[in-house]
């Protein structure tokens, strides 16, 4: 994926925000990164040191200190529709079924209802929840639910799709399964993807790239490209090898 044209420019991006009694506190300073067009990019560093700010930055839900963040040679300025978020707090709305929490984007977009459907139908089969589109929110899995915020934001077709620590609150065994699963829809439903974690297996696991944050402020320490060949085997001797790089570079736990 070398030499890609860029498809989002994240350029000299700094984040302050103001404190008590005129104290201030500096989010990230000075991140500037080319995502590249389908690939699938990991930001990776430690719990509170601005990963999530960037992400909202770039999904245009909060404004740069300093910077600029260009979409297709546009710079952005607010949300824009070809940008999707999967937040790790999904707020399915507990009303409405798993259709109708798929079906939602599309519906605010003005398309009809039977082309919504179709659409929706389409993206809760690919998650894997075929059957379930009746069901509400109450009566799913942590992981089933994961999967309506996945098909969700897939729903509103989306360029780029922005992941923040989607799984950080599943257990080990479903947090390996969602993560095949991410990877599955992915290469079947092709987009760039900015995917927020704080864990060096996930990040391994998933990412073309892996971009490690430093503490706060957050600033980008290293960038690596990881060529293994999919699925990744977290076992194998060169996948320990990445992790024990990427472990030796940060204060972060694998």
């Amino acid at each position: 994926m070398a030499g890609q044209a860029a498809r989002l420019s994240i350029r000299n991006v700094s984040k302050v925000f103001d404190g008590k009694k005129g104290a201030r506190f500096q989010a990230i300073e000075d991140i500037s990164l080319e995502v590249r067009d389908n690939e699938f990019l990991v930001v990776l560093g430690p719990g509170h040191c601005g990963k999530t700010v960037l992400l909202n930055i770039v999904a245009g839900l909060e404004s740069p200190t300093s910077g600029q963040v260009v979409l297709d040679g546009e710079v952005m300025d607010g949300p824009d529709p070809s940008v999707g978020m999967v937040f790790q707090k999904l707020a399915l709305m507990p009303w409405k079924t798993v259709l109708q929490n798929v079906e939602i984007g599309p519906k605010f977009a003005g398309v009809g209802r039977k082309e919504r459907r179709e659409k929706a139908s389409y993206f809760i089969n690919l998650v894997g929840l075929k059957g379930f589109e009746d069901h509400y929110p109450h009566q799913l899995s942590g992981g089933m639910k994961q999967r309506v915020g996945i098909a969700r934001a897939y729903a509103n077709n989306p360029a780029i799709l922005l992941m923040d620590e989607p799984f950080g609150q599943l257990d080990a065994q479903t947090r390996y399964a969602m993560e095949q699963e991410i990877h599955r829809i992915w290469e079947q439903e092709r987009r760039t993807v900015i995917f927020v974690t704080n864990n060096i297996e996930e990040a391994v696991y998933l990412g073309d790239r892996i971009v490690l944050l430093s503490e706060c402020p957050a600033k980008v320490k290293e960038i690596y490209e990881v060529s293994l060949p999919h699925p990744r085997n977290m076992m194998a001797a060169e996948f320990l090898r990445i992790r024990e790089v990427i472990s030796d570079n940060t204060d972060l736990a694998i």
